[in-house]
């Protein structure tokens, strides 16, 4: 939450400069590219309604929490910056068919300014949040990240625009507002293709799996690890893992190691809710 206020106070005063910079700097391109730090505030906002939302402890209508909550927020997220980038898009084309790209004013000074100190700035965000996100793994928090890091890519284009238009070429000015709409787009299909699949229960990255191999086969009296499911459910994730153990123990012996096993998993991986654990005998033929 921290992070998103300083990440929406930067975005508020960076869409005023723009748009101002824009305005006196007669350049569409800076305009466009404030358009695209005020979706940032809207987007930041959006992010932190779903995680208050998923963070609400579990009731009788849902015993397994909300945290699906963040992903509906974030579809929603990814359709407002999608209609934010075609919108920009579409203006840009239909400047440039109308032939009104001829009679645009040349951007100043201002507006170039405007775009170097956008781009440090947001390069800037972006390493701050991906690192928070990265300490507590959030996929709310690393979205935001790459809304910053798309908005400097943006801010890129509009330079490059600027540019062109101040030496000449009066069309790379809408042209880079067209490659800004470019930027908008893929940022909200990530996020739409991140949320989809943690609502659709799809299985952590190979990485973190062979991790969670590697720390279920510690705890002494785990012979093998006989299966291993993971299921993304929002910003969390639930854990089922079959261990074999010899099938002399006792029951008593059997639920100490797969209590042993579930408290390391979860201890060791803040991002696991739950982690289930199966028990298989093993007989001395193995």
């Amino acid at each position: 939450m921290h992070v998103s206020k300083v990440s929406i106070a930067v975005n508020v005063v960076l869409t005023c400069g723009k748009l101002a910079a824009g305005i006196l700097g007669r350049s569409h391109a800076m305009i466009s590219d404030a358009v695209h730090s005020a979706s940032d505030v809207f987007s930041t906002l959006i992010v932190m309604a779903g995680v208050s939302m998923s963070a609400k402890q579990s009731d009788k209508e849902h015993p397994y929490g909300h945290e699906r909550l963040e992903c509906v927020a974030a579809l929603f997220l990814a359709v407002i910056l999608c209609a934010t980038g075609l919108g920009i898009g579409f203006g840009a084309v239909r400047e440039v068919v109308s032939g009104e790209v001829k009679d645009a004013a040349i951007p100043g000074l201002m507006a170039l300014a405007a775009a170097i100190v956008s781009i440090v700035v947001k390069e800037w965000m972006y390493r701050y949040t991906i690192k928070a996100a990265d300490s507590i793994h959030s996929s709310a928090l690393k979205a935001d990240a790459w809304h910053h890091r798309s908005d400097a890519l943006s801010s890129v284009g509009a330079f490059v625009g600027i540019c062109g238009a101040r030496m000449g070429f009066a069309f790379m000015d809408p042209a880079a507002s067209i490659v800004i709409c470019i930027f908008i787009c893929k940022a909200s299909l990530d996020v739409l293709r991140d949320a989809l699949d943690k609502m659709v229960d799809k299985a952590c990255d190979e990485e973190t799996a062979q991790a969670i191999r590697r720390t279920a086969l510690a705890p002494p009296g785990v012979v093998r690890i006989d299966g291993l499911k993971t299921r993304l459910f929002g910003p969390r994730m639930y854990v089922d893992i079959e261990i074999a153990v010899d099938g002399r123990l006792n029951l008593q012996q059997a639920h100490t190691i797969s209590r042993e096993v579930h408290d390391m998993v979860e201890e060791q991986f803040p991002q696991v809710k739950h982690c289930a654990v199966q028990i298989n005998p093993l007989n001395r033929e193995g």
